[in-house]
């Protein structure tokens, strides 16, 4: 018997039907060591040693594996065929050692790109030995993210309040979007004007032709720069006569486009279907693993993580096969297509993405498949299947038009195309390719019938005002495609990238446009002015580019990372010396556009307000920045920084308080501001005035004068309870909406219910509050929000919303989920690791522990104490390190 190991419990089910009874597979529920989140885990004047972990739920899961291995007659490592694979099959092997539990047995590593039978039975075949350099790069990849993470954010920390952490490649990430920030808040819109002619043929057929040449020269775009000029030119074309000069017919080819990779895949799923990154890999994860389709359980899909964009030479036959079946001889090319990246930095060590069996078109396993899933594997299986087929044949006509108006000329020009034969078009049922923009001249549409030298009856002018347009902010998909040329980041880092900036609140997203929040935009200025190489997209793709090689086993390892720490502890150090006030006059001129917004009045931006004296200046706070009077505590004018162009602050409120009338009881103004909290309704001034904070999901721009009674009159009074003869009130605190009766509260689904609720809901609600309350009728179990799938040993696994927030239940077993884990993104992968390490803590019958989490405690006990004595040495070795320096 032979002991599997791969990564998820998914996987490992499907795996195990493929072998048999002669192997047990099982999982490793992903890396099963870590890097202790604290200073000291990574040491770099011992030559970056690095103290590995083992948390409580691994060293279970590797007891269950070591205790399979030890009655086994050799090991088998099946981890995913990528780096981050490579290092679980690494960390695995090392802690089996270290339990000296082989004893002389045998270990190979095997990889398949796809979880068939056909490719899992084709790799054991041909086992080899764990990819050292590949282990190599992984580990100084690890260690280079750790370094800059535990040495960077601190300094952020000092010297930035509010800031939460700096990243290798985060922080370039979020470098991209703040500069196409500054891009937007710099750019000067310009004016310009298109004009056009609807002409009609003889043959009574209309089209439009646009000008493009007057008096000799040829129009570029944005010629026509006022409507003076414009007026001119449509006089002209109003009064003049219409020839044809000369029509060309054209053949063009359309080739599709390679299958997708990562990134690509993202992209296309994101414009397509609107799904994040992250959301992304989780369906695809799920296809990869393997679906139950009609009994057998199969990968649909072959592995997500890839650069690379050929297919093999099997699967493009297969693929070339398919394509005469559902299309037809004429659809497949006389020759295979074959594919190679622009990516900078690509490795195409894998195939791309593609279906498993091009025979499982999206309409065969569509009612095996949730509905996410089918739209994934529906974008993969036409972009894989069409990457084979022939081009599409287009036929391009072009007419240039000549018109006269008493010797004055004028050049007009149409153009129209037409598909001939379709090729692989057909593949889309929406008749464009996903992801492709059409070829530049499509958009005229087809031509009627025109003919050289015929005249043209003019039907009309038209002539249309433009203004140029700032760049669009980035997308999650365009920003993963701009971190791909510019080689930042590989493909299984772009989806945590992205969720790191937005868990960070460094940027938000509003419809789908990525937004750098203040926060952000001050920790980017900030490493621009004092750490401005390590955010320079040149060195972070050189450094991709050193990782690169050391997977190749081209470059030592510890030598780059010897490299890169000299100078960066270096710059670390010599921040030690930095003065806070130094770091305000930097940002202050960096992010001035930002700091001092222009002012309607054209009044000088950084002289303060209020007291007409004082200068405005970035200030730090507990809590982060905020701009202040230099007059404090005489004059104590705050605000937040602005944003969208200087024009309003965080959340859309206007610098100065906004006014909304006033209170018909007290007389006092009601005004909306914006505090260094976020927006909010004050009723009068001074130190005894009302504030209400706008409740989630309000918006500055959408308060009015009733929002704004409503608001500040809470608590609203109900009414009398019939039983009790207390008053019901409604209100918004720190947890949400609420009722309050007689010193107890119940929660309201809505903000909306604080303002609507009636006499009767309420009573019915605190009635219900009171039944699950203890000494009630029962708890009663909170809906599921979220339901997973099956636990490998049976039983649903659900995410639910319970009193002490959210979390997934198994059975009796219920485990919380981290702070600040969205409920709707946890994976069942997730769910099985809190389920296993709730498991392993349960208390056994009769108060004694289960032998199991007996051992997984003590396992865990065992590899924190073995990191003790070299923690220590860690500790002891920092001083020096900063004695040599000086």
């Amino acid at each position: 018997m032979n002991v599997v190991v791969v990564e998820s419990p998914a996987k490992a089910k499907t795996i195990n039907k493929y072998l048999g009874s002669g192997y047990t597979v099982l999982a490793s529920f992903g890396h099963v060591r870590d890097l202790p989140a604290k200073d000291g885990s990574v040491l770099p004047d011992q030559d970056f040693e690095m103290l590995w972990e083992v948390d409580s739920a691994s060293a279970k899961r590797m007891k269950d594996i070591a205790d399979a291995v030890k009655s086994s007659d050799g090991l088998i490592l099946a981890t995913d065929p990528d780096r981050e694979g490579e290092a679980i099959s690494w960390h695995v092997l090392d802690v089996l050692n270290k339990k000296r539990v082989l004893n002389g047995k045998s270990v190979k590593r095997v990889v398949f790109n796809a979880i068939t039978k056909k490719a899992v039975l084709d790799a054991m075949a041909e086992p080899r030995d764990i990819d050292v350099p590949l282990v190599d790069a992984y580990l100084a990849r690890r260690a280079l993210d750790y370094l800059v993470g535990f040495n960077l954010s601190p300094v952020l920390w000092r010297k930035l309040p509010g800031a939460r952490s700096a990243g290798r490649v985060q922080s370039v990430a979020l470098r991209l979007v703040c500069d196409r920030e500054t891009e937007i808040e710099r750019f000067i819109s310009e004016e310009y004007w298109n004009i056009s002619a609807l002409l009609k043929t003889p043959r009574g057929d209309e089209f439009e032709a646009k000008l493009v040449a007057a008096d000799g020269k040829r129009l570029q775009a944005r010629s026509i720069a006022n409507g003076d000029d414009a007026g001119k030119l449509k006089a002209l074309l109003e009064g003049a006569a219409y020839v044809v000069d000369s029509i060309e017919a054209k053949p063009v080819k359309r080739n599709p486009g390679p299958p997708f990779t990562t990134s690509t895949l993202q992209q296309a799923a994101s414009s397509k279907l609107g799904f994040s990154a992250s959301r992304t890999m989780q369906i695809a994860q799920r296809l990869y693993e393997g679906v139950d389709i009609g009994g057998e359980t199969v990968g649909l899909i072959t592995y997500m993580r890839t650069d690379g964009v050929q297919m093999a030479p099997e699967a493009i036959d297969a693929a070339r096969r398919a394509i005469v079946d559902q299309f037809g001889e004429r659809y497949m090319p006389e020759k295979a297509r074959f594919y190679s990246t622009k990516a900078k930095n690509a490795q195409e060590a894998h195939e791309a993405i593609r279906p498993t069996d091009f025979y499982r078109s999206p309409d065969r396993v569509r009612k095996f498949l949730d509905a996410d899933q089918i739209k994934l594997y529906d974008l993969i299986w036409k972009r894989g299947i069409a990457s084979q087929m022939a081009s599409a044949e287009i036929e391009r006509t072009t007419a240039e038009i000549a018109a006269d108006n008493n010797g004055k000329k004028a050049g007009l020009r149409a153009v129209g195309s037409v598909i001939r034969f379709d090729g692989f078009i057909a593949a889309y049922t929406d008749q464009k390719e996903d992801g492709e923009q059409t070829d530049e001249g499509d958009e005229g549409g087809r031509l009627p019938e025109i003919n050289a030298r015929e005249n043209l009856a003019k039907q009309k002018i038209n002539s249309t005002q433009h203004f140029t347009e700032p760049p669009p902010r980035y997308s999650e998909a365009t920003l993963i495609k701009k971190m791909e040329e510019l080689g930042i980041g590989r493909p299984s880092t772009y989806a945590a990238t992205l969720a790191t900036l937005r868990d960070r609140e460094y940027v938000t997203i509003d419809k789908r446009k990525l937004i750098p929040h203040s926060k952000g935009r001050l920790v980017t200025a900030f490493l621009e002015s004092f750490f401005t190489k390590y955010v320079e997209y040149d060195f972070t793709a050189d450094l991709e580019e050193k990782l690169d090689r050391i997977s190749a086993g081209e470059l030592n390892w510890k030598q780059v990372l010897r490299d890169f720490w000299k100078d960066f502890f270096s710059q670390i150090e010599d921040t030690k010396e930095l003065r806070v006030t130094n770091v305000l006059d930097s940002l202050n001129e960096q992010l001035a556009p930002l700091v001092f917004p222009k002012r309607e009045d054209g009044s000088d931006p950084r002289i303060c307000q209020v007291c007409g004296t004082g200068n405005l200046s970035l200030k730090l706070g507990k809590y982060g920045a905020f701009v202040g009077c230099s007059n404090y505590p005489e004059c104590n004018y705050t605000r937040q920084l602005t944003s969208e162009n200087g024009g309003e602050a965080e959340g859309g409120v206007q610098n100065e308080p906004k006014n909304l009338g006033i209170d018909p009881v007290t007389g006092e103004e009601l005004t909306l501001r914006s505090g260094r909290f976020g927006p909010y309704i004050q009723r009068g001034d001074g130190k005894d005035a009302k504030r209400a904070s706008l409740p989630k999901g309000w918006k500055p721009e959408d308060i009015d004068y009733e929002k704004a009674m409503a608001l500040i009159s809470l608590p609203r009074d109900i009414g009398k309870h019939p039983e009790t003869g207390k008053m019901i009130s409604s209100g918004i605190g720190r947890y949400g909406p609420f009722l309050l009766h007689d010193g107890g509260y119940a929660n309201l689904e809505s903000v909306e219910d604080v303002f609507s609720i009636g006499l009767n809901r309420a009573v019915t609600l605190i009635a219900e509050k009171a039944n699950k309350a203890p000494g009630g009728r029962g708890r009663g179990t909170p809906a599921a929000l979220k339901e997973l799938g099956d636990h490998p040993d049976g039983g649903a696994i659900t995410v639910r919303d319970g009193k002490y927030g959210p979390y997934v239940s198994w059975g009796k077993v219920n485990a919380t989920l981290p702070r600040g884990k969205d409920p709707q993104a946890i994976t069942v992968e997730e769910a099985l690791a809190l389920i296993a390490a709730k498991a392993g803590k349960a208390p056994a019958a009769k108060g004694r522990a289960k032998p199991k989490a007996k051992a997984a405690a003590s396992q865990g006990k065992a590899t924190k104490s073995a990191a003790k004595p070299k923690a220590k040495a860690a500790a002891k070795a920092k001083a020096p390190a900063k004695t040599k320096k000086s």
